[in-house]
């Protein structure tokens, strides 16, 4: 028997319903149960894939190559379980469907209205699928009253309805904020959020309180009072250092126990958090620190780089090290000497991106790491960046760069436009749509069996996430090679270029996916595990 357990929020957005939502999966799991994690998004973009990083924050994308809502990086990160296309929609991909329908003719002429038509589409999105799983936690994103979330939360409120009694509740997360002047946690924001909710025809089960601070007994009565609630339902969500002490701290509120009691369950014993006991004393008892360089673009919301932040944090975990960062926007190294911002780091970064502007000072950071000898990671556009500064300043390519960035006589970087998605080739023009277009999901990748990368995967047989659109061009392959630069991985068909290192170097390594979208604090990435060691290991020699 499945159950579904709601999650909506209130007050003010950015209180991390994902973090939430992800956290009570975890304690779930801890508990011996099957958990699925769903986000119904009410923004009219079919997907995120075309939205700005800096507006967004990161595209989270899954095996089956869907690009999603960073949230679901959250959802796979505390339950290790995968994500796919089928566990976030949006308005405007639900949208799309029906329209696509009515065209065709599916509806036989009738009306097509808001209720039942849209609603019924996101209910049978959220029951599809759920065979054999214990627990369907459902995050509706925004916030209690948005105008676009509405068909959300009637859909919800229609399914809860429908299902048998008892299968189904609602946990609203809110804010206590507490207001320095009056000394005191305030309760009527919270109060007017549910009020909200509950005009809408849907009544909170649980409160899950963002708070800074203990609730004193008097306001978590006067929560419940007034907000229709056990005592027991009030659950502080204080701040925590680190996101991952949340699924300890939540269990220590009582959230698992109260779910369970919420759906008629004795919650017998306690869970295992051994797993999240070690994650959390690593995280605060760190043997040693490392300072990385971030040479991105879009630094200034971390959001938009979230996925490498804790995949990095990690690494840290699993070298018992903390991870500074230091985060420096590329375009400042196009007008001024890296040396002053770099010659102090362990280990310099650069990541996934779009488009020329500060293309040049990610290739000019990529130079610094290769001539000094500081451990570099390029990930996707950041091992592009580091192909065009070898081409250029080793292979005598003074013209080398990337169509994405005009028209170029020497294509390092190109358009990709064709390539195998299992037995099918998939093709692309540079008039193809930008949404949903590239090349993404998991692809294989097999590596050189004597090549370092090889050694720190202990395989020469990957699958990893991609989502780009341009590729390194193997037709400048031997010219590279001959200056050190060696192509360590290769798609099946040897076709397109996955890895790249040098292997006099202590360890600069580039990879055209996106590792980051698999590591998890349990299980880090091995290569930012390697790559914070190597880290560590020039920390002695700075």
């Amino acid at each position: 028997m499945t159950r579904y357990i709601f999650i909506t929020g209130g007050v003010v957005s950015s209180l991390g319903k994902g973090l939430a939502s992800a956290a009570l999966g975890a304690l779930l799991q801890a508990r011996g149960y099957t958990v699925r994690l769903r986000k119904l998004d009410p923004y009219l973009n079919v997907d995120p894939g075309t939205m700005s990083p800096t507006q967004h924050g990161e595209v989270f994308v899954t095996d089956d190559g869907a690009e999603t809502d960073l949230d679901l990086g959250h959802y796979e990160r505390f339950t290790g379980r995968p994500a796919t296309r089928q566990d976030n929609i949006t308005t405007g991909r639900i949208y799309q469907d029906i329209i696509a329908k009515e065209r065709r003719g599916d509806y036989l002429g009738a009306t097509i209205q808001v209720i039942p038509h849209v609603t019924d589409a996101i209910k049978d999105f959220v029951r599809t699928g759920n065979e054999g799983i214990d627990f369907v936690l459902v995050e509706i994103g925004g916030t209690v009253g948005d105008i676009e979330g509405l068909p959300f939360f009637e859909a919800i409120r229609q399914l809860s309805n429908e299902l048998p009694e008892g299968d189904s509740i609602f946990v609203h997360l809110t804010l206590l904020p507490f207001i320095a002047s009056a000394g005191e946690l305030k309760t009527k924001p919270t109060q007017h959020s549910v009020q909200e909710l509950r005009s809408i025809g849907i009544a909170p089960d649980i409160l899950l309180c963002r708070c800074d601070r203990p609730i004193p007994e008097g306001e978590r009565k006067k929560l419940a009072l007034f907000c229709n609630v056990k005592p027991s339902a009030v659950v502080e969500a204080r701040d925590a250092a680190s996101i991952y002490d949340v699924p300890l701290a939540y269990h220590k509120a009582g959230l698992d126990t109260e779910v369970l009691r919420s759906f008629g369950i004795e919650a017998k014993g306690e869970p295992d958090m051994r797993r999240w006991a070690d994650v959390s004393s690593r995280v605060h008892n760190p043997e040693g620190e490392v300072n990385i360089a971030i040479i991105g673009k879009y630094t200034g919301l971390k959001d938009a780089y979230k996925s490498l932040i804790e995949a990095l944090a990690h690494g840290g975990m699993a070298n018992r090290v903390k991870v500074n960062l230091e985060w420096i926007e590329s375009e400042v190294f196009e007008h001024e000497d890296p040396s002053p911002y770099l010659q102090d780091v362990h280990g310099i970064l650069v990541p996934g991106g779009f488009g020329q502007r500060g293309a040049e000072g990610k290739i000019r950071a990529a130079r610094f790491a290769r001539e000094r000898k500081v451990p570099y990671f390029g990930i996707c556009f950041g091992m592009q960046m580091a192909v065009i500064e070898a081409a250029r300043n080793l292979a005598g390519v003074g013209n080398a760069n990337s169509t994405e960035f005009g028209p170029t006589a020497e294509p390092v970087v190109g358009l990709l436009t064709e390539w195998l998605k299992g037995n099918e080739l998939q093709k692309r023009t540079s008039g193809s749509d930008l949404g949903g277009t590239m090349r993404l999901g998991a692809y294989t990748a097999h590596l050189k069996p004597d090549s370092k990368i090889a050694s720190i995967y202990r395989s020469d047989v990957i699958s990893e996430r991609h989502r780009h659109r341009y590729e390194v061009n193997l037709d400048y392959r031997k010219r590279l090679e001959d200056k050190g630069l060696v192509f360590t991985g290769l798609s099946p068909d040897g076709v397109l270029p996955e890895t790249i290192e040098y292997p006099d170097h202590p360890w600069f390594i580039g990879v055209q996916y996106h590792p980051e979208l698999k590591s998890r604090p349990f299980d880090p990435h091995p290569l930012f595990r390697s790559f914070i060691e190597a880290a560590k290991v020039q920390s002695r020699l700075v």
